[in-house]
């Protein structure tokens, strides 16, 4: 037997395995699913473009720097998501913007901010009182308790990242491959890496409900990585991760309620477990 929470105060008691499909009846059960589809999605079509980039340390910076916003919405009493969109947006711009402007490395950069960050985000959480039991479940992840206004939040988000994307591929394409000649092609370089940047931020804001602030990287890099193993063209490469994200996305979810494990871990170790297979085929194949 298991315990599962409902997100409206309630405690169902359900069996596990055997009864994962009268689970699946519950109306925090169903957003669940359509919140790790569609998180899914806009993982894998914007992880494509951030490890092609070389931008994983970035979106692991603003994952981990988001605590600041998530405690400040804690603190002043509010749903954290108000306050943790503005912040990571905010935090992703900034970031960006002194990695322009300095000479410094950009690693250098993101742990100076991340650190920063960081020290902020842990003196806010001190004057926290009372119990801090919803701020372990932002840490880790807890997708059961997604609500409507999240999902939204993520269709919107997912649509906007689709329109910019997909409308300019080939200036997003020309701009991974090297910003020097995009430059000189006439692309405006800093509207379209501003422009990603403010999605991956606002992406990275809603997935951290899902998967927690410790995991979110891992929810964008991994089904990409996944795909570009065993893609060869940018196009397939770009379906492939989308498909790896939703549908990995998905058989965690289901693994969470049949076992009775956390929602965010369990989504990511599918999505581990599906990268290793993979690499362990393709050196199989070679050898």
């Amino acid at each position: 037997m298991a315990l599962i929470y409902d997100g409206n105060h309630n405690w169902l008691l359900l069996a596990t395995g055997g009864d994962l499909i009268s689970l699946l009846q519950f109306p925090f059960m169903q957003r669940a699913i359509a919140g790790a589809i569609l998180m899914g999605i806009m993982g894998g079509l914007l992880g494509s473009f951030v490890i092609l980039r070389q931008l994983s340390f970035f979106s692991h910076a603003v994952g981990h720097a988001a605590l600041v916003g998530i405690v400040l919405g804690v603190l002043l009493q509010i749903n954290p998501t108000w306050t943790l969109l503005p912040f990571t947006l905010a935090f992703g711009v900034i970031v960006l913007y002194l990695i322009d402007q300095t000479d410094l490395a950009s690693d250098s950069v993101l742990s100076i901010v991340l650190s920063g960050a960081l020290a902020i985000g842990v003196m806010l959480t001190s004057l926290i009182k009372g119990y801090r039991g919803n701020l372990m479940n932002v840490l880790f992840g807890d997708i059961l308790a997604i609500d409507t206004t999240d999902l939204i939040l993520t269709i919107i988000i997912l649509v906007a990242s689709g329109i910019f994307l997909l409308s300019t591929l080939r200036q997003q394409i020309l701009l991974t491959l090297n910003s020097d000649v995009a430059k000189v092609q006439g692309i405006a370089v800093p509207l379209y890496r501003y422009g990603f940047v403010v999605l991956l931020a606002l992406a990275v804001a809603v997935a951290i409900k899902a998967v927690g602030i410790l995991l979110v990287n891992a929810f964008l890099v991994i089904p990409a990585s996944t795909a570009k193993l065993v893609s060869h063209h940018f196009s397939s490469f770009l379906i492939l991760s989308t498909i790896i994200g939703a549908t990995s996305s998905l058989a965690g979810i289901l693994v969470s309620g049949a076992f009775n494990l956390g929602s965010g871990p369990s989504i990511v170790l599918v999505q581990f477990i599906l990268f290793m297979a993979l690499f362990s085929l393709m050196k199989l194949r070679h050898k």
